[in-house]
Formats: structure tokens, C-alpha cells, sequence
């Protein structure tokens, strides 16, 4: 079987400029099948495939987006985020604003890449996996790199705001 070519996304030309080294994965995408999906199609454990959310912060003004790294089988308490950056909330953004954003549509988005620079902040502990799959910029294309990339290359905040198991 013939290896699919690795797609010219916004994510993957970052990643290439940066010289990270990564393994594409690509997996038949299932609208709302999430990270459980993935990560059963390829045979890794969920809480290495971490998602990519894209949050508003309500500070004075308008909302501030940002984004979340989370592992795939936790959940981000938005109250511990919005205390820990000192907002008064944080909220999921829309659909429409997840795209405006990021120039990424909802299911495809990576933290690689986006339309305009975004703050980034990543949940402690995936910074303490051997490895993560991240999305890659489209929907069923995920890219296999080493946790430390989110910090050296996107300047990514720890944070401690993961509930789950």
C-alpha cells in the first residue's frame, strides 16, 4: 500500500520551517468521533492524542482567543484556566469564531499554523509523555512529535486545569 503524501497545510509548513521532526498519521475522520476515534484508529492511547481548543478570554474589552492543549480523554476546567491567566472567564469559542481564529475548521484544528499568532497554553502533564499526536492541520491527519515542540516552538504556557480520571 502506498503511503498517502503529507499535505502542504499551514501546520506542516511550521513545523517544516521549525525543523521538527514529526510522523504524519492519517485516519478516516468521523464527524464528532473526536479524539476516542482517532485514537482507536490508530492504535494509541486517547490520552496521548491531545486536542486543540480554542477558548475566549474574557478579560476588559472584547473576548481574547487562545488556545488549549488538553490531553484527549481529560476535560479543561475553565475556571481554574481563566484564574490561572487572570481573566474573569473562559469560554469555548464558536464555531465560526474556532475558524475566524485559527483559519482552521472545527475537527481540523492545530495549534501549528494559525491564521494570526494565538497565546498558547498546554496541560502540565503532556509535556511529560515520550510522545503526542496533535492534529496536523485537517481533518484525519494527525502528526506524531515529541510534547517539547508545543513549548519551543509555539512558546506554549504550562497550565494545571485538566479534570478527568
Amino acid at each position: 500500500m502506498k503511503a498517502s503524501p503529507v499535505p502542504a497545510t499551514s501546520a506542516v509548513r511550521v513545523l517544516r520551517a521549525a525543523g521538527v521532526t514529526f510522523t504524519p498519521r492519517f485516519y478516516a475522520y468521523v464527524d464528532r468521533g473526536g479524539t476516542r476515534h482517532s485514537a482507536e484508529a490508530l492504535n494509541v492511547p486517547e490520552h496521548e492524542v491531545v486536542k486543540t481548543l480554542v477558548m475566549e478570554a474574557r478579560r476588559a474589552g472584547p473576548p481574547e482567543p487562545l488556545l488549549v492543549l488538553m490531553h484527549g480523554d481529560r476535560e479543561v476546567s475553565t475556571k481554574q484556566l481563566a484564574r490561572q491567566i487572570g481573566a474573569r472567564e473562559v469560554a469555548p469559542a464558536s464555531a465560526g469564531n474556532v475558524e475566524k481564529h485559527t483559519g482552521y475548521v472545527p475537527g481540523g484544528v492545530s495549534p501549528f499554523g494559525t491564521r494570526k499568532p494565538l497565546p498558547v497554553h498546554v496541560e502540565r502533564s503532556i509535556l511529560e509523555l515520550p510522545r503526542v499526536l496533535v492534529n496536523g492541520g485537517r481533518r484525519g491527519f494527525l502528526v506524531e512529535l515529541a510534547p517539547e515542540v508545543f513549548t519551543t516552538v509555539l512558546s506554549a504556557v504550562p497550565v494545571d486545569v485538566a479534570i478527568g480520571p
